[in-house]
């Protein structure tokens, strides 16, 4: 089978559409991409989905809160509606300085992940692809943990200094696995930013386990980080990370199309127009960044960037165009769940929301290898 070449592409033909035509991808047959239009339905569903989560999670807890008093209590809190919520003083606490938050804060961490792990797939080309991949969750690691062991604590500085180190940790890990890449291979290809990342992520992990051998005192504190945690006692996470994850996704949004286009393969995507290095360089910044603003403030939750992403696959197409948006809905819907199911279990103590989703990924993981592997 014959390449098409630059001067046999169509110069006038939208490159988002061309990805659905069933093109081959580098001389080898592949299966036609499904039409890439977003249905009304799936996103309805995805609606639905989190705002059904976002209730369940405001509601139930320890101490439940009556679901007619959180509705009056959520549509006064809208600009001119005025409504008696019922709720007691300490009800009304619980719901606007805990729950709240943390459901919100939740919502963006598993869209961002969902998001990431959707951008950081059509990159690579590969579904098992993690928003972890590229030394994101080693160098947040080490920001962490330098953090709790050497770091001031927050009685003497106006905010966490925990995220930040962890935020800061997260971009030197990518930053060094792009610089790795470029200096072995010149170039931004893939198979150099993975080897790149899993060599960095090695030395970082190596790292932070010397840091943590010589301060064993700390383990226990920094284990609980890394296992993943939303708690929160106000709205400052949010605050953070709403910044972040706001321009990542919408960058990712964007570039939907053209990642329908890059999954045909590089020669073809360039033949139809694409600059496939800069739109794979903004694609993984974008996802990077909003990666490492949602470990700052999450930890290092596993796991969601394969499950929701794939699922949206399975259920309303491969497109990008379906993928990415679904994958923010129902990637926040998820972790909402998970973490209500971290609340719950064993209340009034919490599962680290890191094992919750870890239980629920490491299986849905081998179905996918598995899948793939027979497929």
């Amino acid at each position: 089978m014959s390449l098409t070449t630059p001067e046999e592409a169509p110069v006038r033909r939208d490159p988002g559409d061309v990805a659905t035509d069933g093109v081959a991808t580098d001389g080898v047959d592949s299966p036609p991409r499904p039409a890439g239009r977003l249905r009304p339905a799936w996103l309805a569903a995805g609606g639905v989905a989190l705002a059904v989560t976002f209730l369940a999670g405001v509601s139930l807890g320890p101490v439940d809160l009556p679901l007619t008093g959180v509705l009056r209590a959520l549509a006064d809190g809208v600009p001119g509606v005025e409504l008696a919520s019922g709720l007691s003083e300490r009800e009304a606490t619980i719901l606007w300085q805990l729950r709240v938050p943390r459901v919100v804060l939740g919502g963006l961490v598993g869209a961002m992940l969902a998001t990431a792990g959707a951008g950081y797939q059509g990159v690579f080309r590969n579904p098992l692809a993690d928003p972890y991949l590229l030394g994101i969750a080693a160098g947040a690691g080490v920001g962490a943990t330098l953090a709790i062991v050497y770091g001031p604590t927050t009685a003497q500085w106006s905010i966490d200094p925990l995220p930040l180190a962890a935020f800061a940790g997260a971009l030197a890990g990518v930053g060094a696995t792009y610089l790795l890449s470029r200096s072995v291979t010149g170039d931004r290809g893939t198979v150099s930013l993975i080897l790149a990342g899993v060599a960095v992520a090695a030395f970082f992990t190596a790292v932070q386990t010397f840091v943590q051998q010589r301060n064993s005192d700390s383990i226990r504190r920094v284990y609980a980080w890394l296992l993943g945690r939303l708690s929160t006692t106000g709205w400052d996470e949010v605050v953070l990370i709403l910044p972040y994850v706001a321009v990542a996704s919408v960058v990712l949004l964007v570039h939907r199309r053209l990642l329908d286009v890059m999954g045909v393969g590089d020669r073809e995507a360039v033949a139809l127009g694409v600059a496939v290095s800069r739109v794979r360089l903004i694609v993984v910044i974008a996802a990077s960044l909003g990666t490492a603003a949602a470990v700052a403030v999450g930890g290092l939750i596993g796991f969601v960037g394969i499950i929701v992403p794939h699922t949206v696959r399975l259920l309303a197409g491969s497109s990008y165009r379906s993928v990415l948006p679904l994958s923010l809905l129902f990637g926040g819907a998820f972790l909402v769940a998970a973490d209500l199911l971290a609340r719950l279990v064993l209340a009034p103590a919490e599962i680290p929301i890191g094992v919750v989703t870890a239980f629920i990924g490491a299986p849905f993981f081998v179905v996918v290898l598995r899948h793939r592997r027979v497929g």
